[in-house]
């Protein structure tokens, strides 16, 4: 870590944003007028600045900025978003879209902090809370008014002959695919240890309740409600009869098995993290071990959510009657 000012030793939080953009800048400098107040410390990742170091001079500017978050009187650490990142912080903030969330959650995983989302993107379905709430937000967190909730995740490993070529965990999905994008996947799909169908394909998704919104439901997937427990298998443009998508029990364990002989793969963990999955490898994926910790503010539905962010149409409902 670079950058950083006296810690006080109290309250922290984490904060991962999406630089680049002024409702970011705007949102920031919320924040830090909110925790300043509190004496509540700010750890902010800033991965933009050194990710395109060719900022266009109308996007530095609304790069972090922890001089101008400091004259406000917060106390700023500025991180360079590495795994110790998110340790000792009681809740990590995501100020963007669900790409700049999932990017978080591998920071709030491993020290098991809740994580927390303010949708500054598009849709922001893993977000709870938009930009225009951002004071009420962060007073909720910094009075403790929120609650915690456990999401499923999944683990994934890829062995090739009893050899275990990678090991990964995911939030949304885990999406097998043709590494070199030509042919198809001779794939064969397996449940509890017994095949349940051979197809080709583009490739595959195994998928936890909060990813049925996401990758697996552009893939044909149906939406799992967040609090059901439960592992999603949708094929990905199969070129078979019987190439359904399956939901299956959270105990079960699911394989894809990859043809000998066949294209390569590549495994690709909430579209961040990838694992080399050659021809004649085998993909198998359980529950997770570890949840992942989900800030939760208000009571809002995840029905209302879901009408919402897809701005479904409900004229006519008259609800319960008496």
């Amino acid at each position: 870590m670079a950058d950083a000012v006296a810690n006080t030793g109290g309250r922290e939080f984490l904060v991962v944003a999406n630089t680049g953009r002024e409702i970011v800048t705007t949102t920031l400098d919320a924040i830090a007028r909110r925790c300043a107040a509190a004496g509540v410390g700010l750890r902010v990742v800033e991965h933009d600045l050194h990710s395109y170091p060719h900022h266009p001079d109308d996007l530095r500017q609304h790069l972090v900025d922890p001089a101008r978050m400091r004259s406000m009187g917060a106390d700023v650490e500025i991180t360079d978003g590495d795994e110790e990142s998110a340790a000792g912080c009681e809740v990590v903030i995501v100020l963007g879209g669900d790409g700049t969330f999932l990017r978080a959650a591998e920071l709030a995983y491993p020290a098991n902090v809740p994580l927390l989302g303010i949708n500054l993107g598009h849709i922001g379905f893993l977000a709870e809370a938009e930009a225009t709430h951002v004071e009420a937000t962060i007073d909720a967190l910094i009075e403790r008014t929120y609650r915690v909730e456990e999401r499923m995740t999944i683990d994934i490993t890829v062995t090739r002959d009893g050899e275990v070529l990678g090991q990964s965990w995911a939030l949304n999905e885990v999406s097998v695919q043709n590494a070199s994008h030509q042919g198809v996947l001779g794939l064969v799909t397996e449940v509890d240890g017994r095949p349940v169908s051979a197809f080709g394909a583009d490739g595959i998704l195994v998928s936890t309740p909060s990813g049925s919104t996401a990758y697996a439901f552009s893939a044909g997937g149906p939406i799992m409600w967040p609090d059901l427990e439960a592992i999603l298998v949708v094929p990905s443009n199969a070129h078979a009869l019987f190439a359904r998508p399956l939901v299956t029990s959270p105990r079960s364990q699911v394989a894809v098995e990859i043809e000998r002989g066949d294209n390569e793969a590549i495994s690709i963990c909430d579209g961040r993290r990838y694992i080399d999955t050659p021809a004649g490898s085998r993909v198998e994926v359980v529950r997770g071990q570890t949840s992942l910790n989900w800030v939760r503010i208000g009571s809002a539905s995840f029905t209302d959510r879901l009408v919402h962010k897809f701005d479904l149409p409900v004229t006519g409902w008259r609800g319960r009657q008496g």
